[in-house]
């Protein structure tokens, strides 16, 4: 049982998931911990719940590859291997990244055609919700994996976001396709070439600008942006407060301003997405935030909900042949360090992170 505060968020936040898409869940760690969590609730249905024991965890400070051998009890191994047999539709995890990526990987194996699987985050825009892939999945990246990320977040975007054509952009350090290291200027060929509705490439500058639906680029550099994102929002958020309550006008100007702030926290905070999807493994995982609270729990298993009840993963699998056929750019599968490679699984039915009914 994952996550900086470990159960209580977790089973608040998959409980409310159960009754409000009528959903069963499967929640895997220790469980006398789980059953204590429980008992805060009255109106469990114990028939849409069940626990599996897992009393092993992947710490932050531990190699998650070398951690995972030694710890066949680990709670994220044991979920993936639920969701890999059939017994639940999908896979959430709040708990140490590289790990949950590994574990996934090594349950699901990776869909044809697909060498890395990344990390999508929905990020807030001047006008719409955008995603951002890879923020931390595949750190090291060639041209022919930043196609393969440019097809899954455009299936994402339709699939997650309601988006019917997502514009797709290219992170680099200026607009022109010359621009860049060999990395981005391989991949802008590459992309041209795509069935993709390809915008070009996106200055960091104008990420939040609403000028692409989906930013492509390798995990280093996502997961840079990413955290740097999320501090400057804390930052603005603090400077808020700090300036609204310096003096009795500015006090009262907050409370006028009090909806409208509400409105920019709810434009800018995780828990409204839920998590980041991993895409390229052959089952639906939602990656949580360390910090996510009951409602991004709640979220992110409306989300692995969603991806298995439209066959997201079969989705998945159509575009990215079509984009080798188009591109030619898709070789052997390769398997994240220190993972083997596997033949796909696919986790299938219709319930986020649910027993199948």
């Amino acid at each position: 049982m994952g996550g900086d505060f470990a159960a209580a968020p977790i089973v608040d936040g998959a409980l409310a998931a159960a009754r409000h898409f009528d959903l069963g869940v499967v929640l895997v760690g220790t469980t006398s911990v789980l059953e204590s969590e429980l008992q805060r609730h009255r109106d469990v249905d114990s028939n849409r719940l069940r626990l599996i024991e897992a009393d092993e965890v992947v710490t932050m400070e531990e190699s998650p590859a070398s951690a995972l051998r030694r710890k066949p009890r680990a709670s994220i191994r044991v979920a993936a291997e639920v969701v890999a047999r059939g017994e639940a539709s999908a896979l959430f995890s709040a708990g140490h990244t590289g790990a949950t990526v590994m574990a996934a990987h090594g349950a699901f194996g990776m869909l044809a055609g697909v060498d890395r699987p990344a990390l999508a985050a929905t990020i807030p825009t001047r006008t719409r919700p955008a995603i951002l892939l890879d923020v931390g999945a595949s750190v090291e990246c060639r041209p022919q994996h930043l196609l393969q990320f440019a097809v899954m977040g455009s299936v994402y975007a339709r699939v997650g976001l309601g988006i019917e054509t997502p514009r797709v952009g290219l992170l680099s350090i200026g607009e022109e396709e010359t621009k860049g290291n060999e990395l981005t200027r391989e991949a802008h060929r590459l992309l041209k070439a795509a069935p993709l509705n390809f915008a070009g490439n996106i200055e960091a500058r104008h990420v939040y600008s609403g000028d692409a639906d989906v930013i492509v680029c390798d995990g280093f550099t996502g997961n840079v942006a990413l955290k740097i994102s999320e501090g400057l929002v804390e930052v603005v958020e603090g400077l808020l407060k700090e300036e609204l309550s310096s003096t009795v006008t500015m006090r009262v100007g907050s409370l006028l301003t009090r909806r409208a702030l509400r409105r920019f926290r709810r434009r800018v905070d995780y828990s409204e997405y839920g998590g980041a999807p991993l895409l390229g493994v052959a089952g639906v995982t939602i990656v949580g935030h360390g910090r996510s609270s009951a409602k991004a729990v709640r979220n992110a298993i409306a989300m692995a909900y969603r991806f298995a009840d439209n066959r997201f993963i079969e989705r998945v699998q159509r575009e990215i042949a079509a984009a080798a056929v188009s591109a030619g750019a898709c070789g052997p599968s390769e398997a994240p360090e220190g993972s083997p490679a596997q033949p796909g699984r696919r986790a299938s039915g219709s319930g986020g992170g649910a027993p199948r009914p």
